[in-house]
């Protein structure tokens, strides 16, 4: 049987809701695409209420990640397979193992650094040798920084040092779902490290050319206001397709950053995540910021309606000043299933590089997503 164009493992969560709502509305009319779950009566529901709405009604695919042989046959029966089934970490691995087996397309919404580089030291040479393509972290982590500064860096001139300094502001809530991802993420930040020097050990570097990253806190520099470093996986992955991409220069550098108005509000932020993390490398406070919300909640279309976000990245290179502005509404749900599903239809129907392996967007579809998602409404601003 001819493998799908596409299938959505995870449609009967709350973000895999949305993009399987996206993609009904926005799929080639003659595109095939499946939605795969455990429930094959809660995926048929999905199905039956998009084809009363008149979208592109999909194909119902059973599949449980703690049945490997049936993420295995989902993988083989499709192009790209998208998983929203997080966290990554605990769920994540039996989606990535079959498309890296299976030589397919794959992306994700993981925005958890230890779970990419475990995938990278386990899949990575497999994806190589079968032509995969596993693309992490295709919502709100990390598209908008990823894709923004291959914009920004495209517009300086070639052959000289750069340096990109990126600012985000968002007004938005989070769902169960991603609240869980993210204490998950902080409990096991030992394990995280381990990878991450693991991978380091194995991973080439550019030769003749240098890329780093960096920051310190302080007053931003080119907006108002003031910066705290992020130790967020975007910027692992913009230095990522820095190393792998020519355009970026002979010397490359990104620092990364929450932008606020007031020092209060800066050091709030700070004292707030660094409780989360300490709360979260102990079991009794871990269990009580679990308890706090639960999985498969999310906030309201009116809650998400207020939501947005601003991405301000200022870079210099060549004597030459850039800005670029990457903005949208919310960024946690809305946008991300936006970016995730354009990314799926960009890497399943578009002119996209041949590469394979563990990839970021800007290696694995650059120009072409950016395009799919200034016409999707994501703005994508110079100046």
């Amino acid at each position: 049987m001819t493998p799908v164009d596409l299938t959505l493992f995870g449609a009967t969560g709350f973000t895999g809701g949305l993009t399987a709502d996206y993609l009904a509305l926005h799929l080639p009319a003659d595109a095939r695409w499946a939605i795969a779950g455990r429930s094959a009566d809660k995926l048929q529901t999905i199905a039956d209420r998009i084809e009363s709405e008149g979208g592109v009604v999909p194909e119902v695919v059973v599949a449980d990640h703690g049945d490997q042989a049936s993420m295995n046959r989902m993988a083989a029966g499709t192009r790209v397979l998208v998983s929203t089934v997080g966290p990554y970490l605990q769920y994540g691995e039996p989606a990535v193992k079959a498309a890296a087996e299976a030589g397919i397309g794959y992306l994700d919404l993981t925005g958890e650094p230890g779970f990419v580089d475990a995938m990278w030291l386990k899949y990575h040479e497999i994806a190589r040798s079968t032509g995969a393509r596993l693309v992490h972290a295709c919502g709100f982590d990390s598209v908008p920084y990823d894709l923004g500064v291959l914009d920004l860096v495209e517009r300086l001139p070639a052959d000289v040092p750069i340096t990109v300094k990126g600012y985000i502001r968002a007004n938005a809530s989070f769902s169960g779902g991603t609240y869980h991802s993210a204490v998950t993420q902080f409990s096991q930040i030992t394990l995280a490290e381990r990878a991450a020097a693991e991978r380091r050990k194995h991973e080439r570097r550019p030769e003749g050319r240098r890329v780093r990253g960096g920051g310190r806190p302080g007053r931003a520099s080119g907006v108002r206001g003031y910066a705290v470093p992020l130790p967020t996986i975007d910027p692992q992955i913009v230095l990522r397709s820095a190393r792998a991409l020519d355009v970026y220069g002979p010397d490359f550098r990104y620092e990364h950053f929450a932008h606020f108005h007031t020092a209060r509000m800066a050091i709030a932020a700070g004292l707030g995540l660094g409780v989360a993390v300490l709360g979260a490398q102990f079991g009794p406070t871990r269990k009580l910021l679990l308890t706090a919300q639960k999985a498969g909640d999310g906030p309201s279309q009116e809650r998400r309606a207020s939501s947005w976000f601003t991405l301000t990245l200022m870079g210099e290179g060549g004597g030459e000043r850039i800005e670029t502005e990457v903005s949208g509404g919310d960024p946690g749900y809305d946008e991300t299933a936006k970016m995730l599903a354009e990314a799926a239809m960009c890497l399943a129907f578009d002119d996209v590089p041949r590469v394979s392996g563990q990839l970021t967007t800007a290696t694995a579809m650059g120009r072409p997503l950016i395009d799919r998602l200034i016409d999707a409404g994501i703005t994508f601003r110079a100046r």
